[in-house]
C-alpha cells in the first residue's frame, strides 16, 4: 500500500497537543503539591495579604477549661481520635512543632507544619512553617465573659504572585477559616461537656 505524505500542520498540531498535555499534567502535579502542602512557593514577589477572621464564639466554660481543651492534644497525649488531624513532632513546655492534616476536595489531604505557642490561659499562637502559602500567622485569644469564655480568632495569610497570589490567598484563606470554625465548634462542645461533668447542677 502506498504511503501518503503527512502534512506539516498535522505533525505540528500533534506535537502541540502532546506539549499541551504535558504542560497540563505538570500544572496538575504542581497544583497537587502546593494544595497538599508538600511544596511551598515562597518567592516574596507580588505578595498579597489576606486577613483571617476575626470571629469569635461564646463558650459556657472557664478560660482554664477552654485552654486545656485546646492545648491538651499538643502538650499532653494526642487522642487516638485526632491522629488523622494532628501529629506533634517536637514538644516543649509552652511550644510545639506540629503537623496538621485537613481533608480537601479530590481526595487530597493538606498537610501544614506549624509552631504553636501557648500562654496560659489567655492565648494560643500559630505560625506556619510549611504549607500551601508562604505565610500564616494566627492566634486564639481567651477572655472571661458572662457565663464563661469568649474564644476569638484572628490572623494574617499571604501568597505570592500579584493577582494570582490574591486569588490563591482568598481560596486558601476561606478554607482555612472554615477549618478553624469547625475546630471552635469542637472546642465548645468538649469544654462545655467537661464543665457539665464537673458541675452537673
Amino acid at each position: 500500500m502506498m504511503s501518503m505524505p503527512v502534512p506539516g500542520w498535522v505533525t505540528i498540531g500533534a506535537a502541540g497537543t502532546i506539549a499541551a498535555a504535558g504542560v497540563g499534567a505538570a500544572a496538575a502535579g504542581l497544583y497537587r503539591l502546593v494544595v497538599s502542602g508538600a511544596l511551598t512557593l515562597d518567592l516574596d514577589i507580588g505578595r498579597r495579604r489576606r486577613a483571617l477572621g476575626p470571629f469569635d464564639i461564646q463558650i459556657a466554660a472557664t478560660p482554664d477549661v477552654v485552654f486545656d481543651v485546646i492545648a491538651g492534644p499538643y502538650l499532653g497525649r494526642t487522642p487516638r481520635a485526632m491522629a488523622d488531624k494532628l501529629k506533634v513532632l517536637q514538644a516543649g513546655t509552652d511550644m510545639v512543632l506540629a503537623e496538621h492534616y485537613t481533608p480537601i476536595r479530590g481526595g487530597l489531604r493538606a498537610t501544614t507544619l506549624e509552631t504553636v505557642r501557648f500562654t496560659r490561659p489567655v492565648r494560643v499562637e500559630f505560625r506556619l512553617v510549611r504549607g500551601p502559602v508562604p505565610l500564616v500567622i494566627e492566634a486564639f485569644t481567651l477572655e472571661p465573659a458572662p457565663g464563661g469564655t469568649r474564644l476569638a480568632y484572628n490572623g494574617d495569610l499571604a501568597a505570592d504572585g500579584w493577582a494570582a497570589g490574591r486569588w490563591w490567598a482568598e481560596k486558601v484563606g476561606s478554607s482555612w477559616e472554615q477549618a478553624v470554625r469547625a475546630s471552635f465548634v469542637g472546642v465548645k462542645a468538649e469544654a462545655e461537656r467537661r464543665t457539665t461533668a464537673i458541675d452537673p447542677g
